[in-house]
């Protein structure tokens, strides 16, 4: 009856990956995007983005991303959507990509298709997209067409693992609809769970937002320890020892598209201040918090400076709502002589559509010859030994350390001591 197995609209981190995979355990995939970059990247059988363990299978040229649905979404027992769900920007859920790709698709879905949404999204979302199917086609969900909420919980960077690795959410309002996305998924997923629409979006919203929540108490913690004149990372480490009841995250910039805006899906629906809005709060403030307290230990103003990682995440090349621009800001305020980016994993100029022009994308060692401060702002691989480097060159520098990158456990130090560290070992 239909000619692919599954159609994913929105090939992009999350639904690549999901397709090569799919195709791996044996299905016939095709997608739908129009990012004409990535199409023709991925038809080209290369991998627009870092994404480990699919450079094979991607090579193999057996996904074939298309502009238009037109021709495979009739053909395609199963449609996959998976695209940005961002937020507006005063705290209330924007689902225009959803109603743009459900208007794309209307004309085309059949009788019998199973179409499962993906992305995170706000509670009563997936019932949104049922009364829309229901209004503007001939079908009925549960009788003749089928829909559920399957939500994707792979890591950045691991997806290839995590695949198959994870229980999968299936939720739906008809056990035809859950058994139907439950055989998809069990390809691929050693668990299938069944539940609802509305419990299964928040399983999605509840694992993101948990994680928002106790990075941004161990920044608040970092806050308080630097205010103190205490350690951090020892107090950490003490604290978590051999003790069941603790577990005290590393402090950080808490970004990228799965954390930064979730909070906001469940926040729109209350009037009232919150630990969910205070976690946001405190980590949003971790960039201004870095330049103030570094600013107490030397000065930023008329210095050269340089920042060391762009993206969101360790060794990954996505940039989406990383805290880094707004650090950058942060500084710049500051008039330094010189700010100086590095990031390995991008390439030069660097995509930041919020800067002024185009940001210089500087080889690490450049960045940091003659330089006064540093902030390490992703702990990208390789930053420890440029850090080691530079405290034999420059031991006078100043760094501001979230990450531990050093191994110094200090987040403000001079550049001096990992020469010192680098002689002692």
């Amino acid at each position: 009856m239909f000619e692919y197995d599954v159609c994913i609209v929105g090939t992009g981190r999350v639904g690549l990956p999901l397709a090569l995979s799919f195709i791996e355990s044996g299905s016939k995939v095709t997608g739908v995007d129009i990012d004409e970059n990535l199409r023709n990247a991925v038809n080209n059988g290369t991998m627009p983005f870092h994404e480990p363990g699919y450079e094979t299978l991607i090579a193999s040229k057996q996904l074939v991303v298309h502009e238009s649905p037109n021709e495979v979404v009739p053909k395609s027992a199963v449609l996959v959507i998976t695209v940005g769900t961002p937020l507006h920007n005063h705290i209330e859920t924007d689902l225009s990509q959803i109603q743009n790709v459900l208007e794309e698709l209307g004309p085309h879905i059949r009788e019998g298709q199973l179409i499962i949404l993906r992305s995170t999204v706000a509670p009563g979302t997936t019932s949104y997209v049922k009364k829309w199917l229901e209004r503007n086609t001939s079908f009925k969900v549960g009788e003749n067409l089928l829909l559920s909420f399957c939500p994707e919980r792979t890591a950045e960077g691991v997806a290839h693992k995590e695949l198959r690795s994870l229980p999968q959410i299936c939720g739906a309002e008809d056990t035809a609809s859950r058994d139907a996305a439950g055989e998809l998924f069990a390809k691929l997923a050693p668990e299938i769970m069944k539940t609802n629409f509305i419990t299964a979006e928040l399983v999605k919203l509840f694992n993101n937002i948990s994680r928002y929540i106790n990075f941004a108490v161990a920044n608040q913690f970092a806050l308080i320890a630097d205010n103190f004149d205490a350690n951090i990372y020892e107090t950490r480490r003490l604290a978590n020892h051999n003790y069941p009841r603790c577990n005290l995250a590393m402090p950080g910039f808490t970004g990228g598209t799965c954390l930064r805006k979730d909070f906001g899906m469940l926040n729109e629906w209350s009037p009232y201040p919150d630990m969910l809005l205070s976690a946001w709060k405190m980590n949003e403030f971790t960039p201004a918090m870095l330049v103030e307290q570094l600013m107490k230990r030397t000065k930023i103003h008329d210095s050269k400076v340089a920042v060391l990682g762009f993206t969101f995440k360790q060794d990954t090349d996505d940039i989406r709502d990383s805290l880094v621009p707004k650090l950058c800001r942060y500084i710049q305020r500051q008039l330094p002589l010189e700010l100086r980016v590095s990031d390995h994993h991008l390439p030069d100029p660097i995509p930041e559509p919020s800067a002024p022009k185009p940001l210089k994308n500087w080889e690490i060692a450049d960045a940091l010859d003659g330089i006064d401060c540093v902030f390490v702002a992703t702990n990208h691989k390789g930053y420890k030994d440029a850090l080691l480097e530079l405290g034999q060159k420059r031991p006078e520098a100043w760094i501001a350390d979230i990450w531990n990158v050093g191994e110094t456990d200090q987040i403000y130090y001079q550049a001096g001591r990992m020469a010192g560290a680098k002689t002692a070992a």
